[in-house]
């Protein structure tokens, strides 16, 4: 098998995202090269020239399918034929509920199985720029450390001045967790934005003793430091951490994220405000909301704490915390279509964490899908996506579409985001009864939830699995 072949699918980059859709493609029947630049050239985190090298934790996260939006894309991906979970399987060592995995047999298992493939060439060396022209069907799945020559081509190519960056991110809250006795919805002075109401964002009002108190825990709280690779990567669109903006004076953020003026708290309306902190529609579903401004690098523990002495987020559960990190993604729902194609240049599919999704499983099933894609694409087909109801499309959903623009001027509100179940679509009736008819009560309703979208999610996809792929569904 050649790299010359007219239907030959390119992969750049042979990471977990890489690996898994060179897999996908070969197994539909579609040669494949995967290009892979180490060990010609390192990058400042991976340490050997294995495929699918774990460079952070060795940790798949929970792999509970009914209780869990991270197991249950595990099980999508079961499902679906993974190398990355067949290979994670058959390495794992203990951790409670969580897969973790032994990280070098990982990375072995994975690289004999794509080395042993019969459709699978894997050409080691940097593509250093835009893939030649003649490469009609290419995967790129470089990840967080893409190469600047790549990075600076991708850039140039759609016009965007941002693809590396600080990547400052506010915490994002599940909707049904704000206390809406306390909050309220209101846009400042009921301006309606682009697809607003005048009633877009959700307030949160602070006393001045309340307000103080913030301030004093923002600073004291502690910071996350910088790796040494990432200090030299300028901030992103001026997104200052909310405690370097609380450092510059203690009435900084009353007048910056946390102003109070144009607002009315219809549970007091005769009492003015200190200070407000606003969170804004984060999905077009409408059951994430971020905490506009809210930037940080504070360590995870302390964001919980700090941010749930905010009057009305006492109980918060968050889809994901703030961080401050390099990171180089695709403002993709405004540069991908649904089939993960550049618009700009459809002949460049993109993959992984380039396309605004965290963590390995999620870069690997983004992966998976784009090589379902490509090779339905060499066959000369277009295959359906899989249902929104899915882990799997529900993240597509995010990637691909399902951010909301912001409501005033600014940047831009794509961010990258785990899979999480804020990101499905709601259930057409929440469950009230346990399977004895007794009443759910407490917390019994959220676990109950989370089981009938995992239900739900599984059914779907072997529906899509038996309509658009013509394979059986593994149990």
């Amino acid at each position: 098998m050649t790299g010359s072949q007219s239907n030959t699918v390119h992969v750049i980059g042979a990471g977990l995202a890489g690996s898994e859709a060179a897999w996908q493609v070969a197994k539909s029947g579609i040669p494949v090269v995967l290009h892979e630049m180490r060990p010609t050239r390192m990058t400042e985190a991976h340490r050997t020239d294995g495929l699918a090298e774990l460079v952070c934790s060795n940790s798949f996260r929970s792999d509970d399918a009914a209780n869990n939006a991270v197991g249950l894309i595990h099980a999508e991906m079961r499902r679906l034929g993974s190398l990355i979970m067949r290979a994670a399987d058959a390495n794992q060592v203990p951790a409670g509920g969580a897969l973790a995995v032994d990280r070098d047999g990982f990375s072995a298992a994975v690289t004999k199985a794509l080395d042993d493939h019969p459709l699978i060439e894997i050409a080691r060396g940097e593509i250093a720029g835009l893939p030649p022209a003649e490469w009609g069907n290419v995967i790129v799945a470089t990840g967080p450390l893409t190469s600047a020559p790549l990075a600076d081509a991708i850039r140039e190519l759609t016009d965007e001045n941002a693809l590396a960056f600080f990547d400052a991110i506010a915490p994002i809250v599940h909707r049904d967790s704000i206390d809406m006795t306390v909050a309220w919805f209101q846009s400042r002075y009921d301006k309606v934005g682009p697809g607003g109401n005048g009633a877009d964002y959700i307030n949160c009002p602070m006393t001045k003793d309340q307000y103080d108190g913030f301030v004093a825990a923002l600073l004291a709280g502690e910071k996350t430091e910088f790796k040494e690779w990432e200090t030299n990567t300028p901030y992103f669109d001026g997104c200052l951490p909310i405690e370097v903006m609380a450092e510059r004076g203690p009435e900084t953020l009353r007048y910056g994220p946390m102003k109070p003026v144009g607002l009315t708290n219809p549970h007091d309306p005769t009492t003015k405000a200190y200070a407000i902190v606003q969170l804004r529609q984060d999905n077009k579903l409408g059951t994430l909301y971020n905490i506009v401004g809210f930037q940080t690098k504070l360590k995870y523990g302390e964001q919980q704490r700090i941010f749930r002495a905010i009057p009305g987020l006492e109980k918060a559960e968050f889809a994901r915390l703030g961080g401050l990190h390099r990171n180089t993604f695709l403002n993709s729902p405004k540069l991908l279509d649904g089939q993960l194609r550049l618009r700009a240049q459809p002949r460049l599919r993109f993959a992984g964490q380039m396309t605004g999704c965290e963590g390995y499983v999620e870069s690997a099933s983004v992966g998976l899908i784009a090589g379902l894609y490509a090779a339905a694409a060499a066959r000369g087909e277009t295959l359906a996506s899989p249902p929104a109801t899915t882990a799997l499309g529900s993240l597509l959903g995010h990637i691909t579409g399902g951010h909301i623009e912001t409501i005033e001027a600014g940047t831009r509100s794509f961010q990258p985001m785990n899979i999480n179940f804020g990101l499905f679509p709601p259930l057409a009736s929440a469950p009230t009864k346990k399977p004895d008819g007794t009443r759910l009560r407490g917390n019994e309703k959220t676990v109950a939830k989370k089981q009938a979208l995992s239900a739900r999610a599984l059914a779907d996809l072997d529906r899509w699995i038996a309509d658009h792929l013509h394979i059986a569904a593994a149990a």
